[in-house]
């Protein structure tokens, strides 16, 4: 969604309707009342939807809660999912990986959740400091093969926050577009354009059925002024990350770490 805005045309509850019906209703406010002031003059709008069901159903008579361990030391209690059948799960130096396959649809686009589970309780921080320096990580530190499981459990959650980008992209050193060069050239305007905001906001939901997710993120533009084991456990009571993968293109269309399924 891109909009051409007038001076003094506030459009924020146009954005605001058209990200909630782009999500299935799961992000309903992208944009804060009076986030649109007459210096705008464009806002892009991008939104990603996803619902997909577990190719292997998960029966909810077995949730039971059971203790989830902080980073602090602490816990809380949280419903876990269970399962006696065979997974996707591959064992790493210090961490494993669980894949949870959707099913799938019309297409030939095969989708799968991905758990990244640190050994240690505490070890998530190490893990995504992992990740952040080996790119391809996320990518190649996958299970192809079912195993019999032992333990296996995993916590039921649903997540939603928001965030303001822009110094975050500053840090990682792209600040081209936030100098005023380089984007004028994409509207017809004697003005120098360039991104004021990037606003972030992301949804997921995930129980026995599968999973739901949603995200959405807005851009302002402003005038300047080891050996594979045969049985495994894969007990997620810890911080942990995940990832849904579209596995036919290899493309990660969701990503995130969880620290508290409770904290929402």
């Amino acid at each position: 969604m891109t909009l051409n805005l007038p001076n003094q045309f506030p459009m924020t509850n146009e954005v605001n309707i058209w990200a909630e019906k782009e999500t299935n209703g799961l992000i309903k406010e992208i944009l804060p009342q009076g986030s649109i002031n007459n210096l705008s003059r464009l806002v892009f709008a991008n939104a990603l939807y996803f619902k997909g069901s577990w190719n292997q159903k998960i029966d909810a008579s077995t949730t039971k809660d059971y203790d989830f361990y902080l980073l602090n030391g602490s816990s809380v209690k949280v419903s876990f999912m269970t399962s006696k059948k065979k997974q996707f799960i591959r064992a790493f130096d210090g961490f494993k990986v669980l894949g949870l396959p959707y099913k799938q649809g019309e297409d030939k686009r095969r989708f799968t959740m991905y758990f990244f589970l640190p050994n240690a309780k505490d070890g998530l921080p190490s893990l995504v400091e992992k990740v952040a320096s080996e790119s391809d990580l996320l990518q190649h530190k996958l299970p192809f093969d079912k195993v019999e499981v032992g333990d296996f459990r995993i916590p039921k959650f649903n997540i939603s926050f928001g965030l303001e980008t822009s110094d975050m992209l500053k840090e990682l050193g792209v600040v081209l577009p936030f100098s005023g060069e380089g984007l004028t050239k994409m509207v017809d305007s004697n003005q120098k354009l360039f991104m004021s905001n990037i606003l972030h906001k992301y949804f997921i939901e995930v129980n026995e059925e599968g999973t739901e997710a949603a995200a959405i993120s807005v851009l302002f533009m402003q005038a300047q002024c080891m050996r594979r084991p045969t049985r495994m456990d894969f007990v997620v009571d810890h911080p942990f990350l995940y990832l849904i993968r579209d596995d036919l293109a290899g493309t990660i269309i969701f990503v995130g770490q969880v620290l508290n399924p409770l904290d929402g």
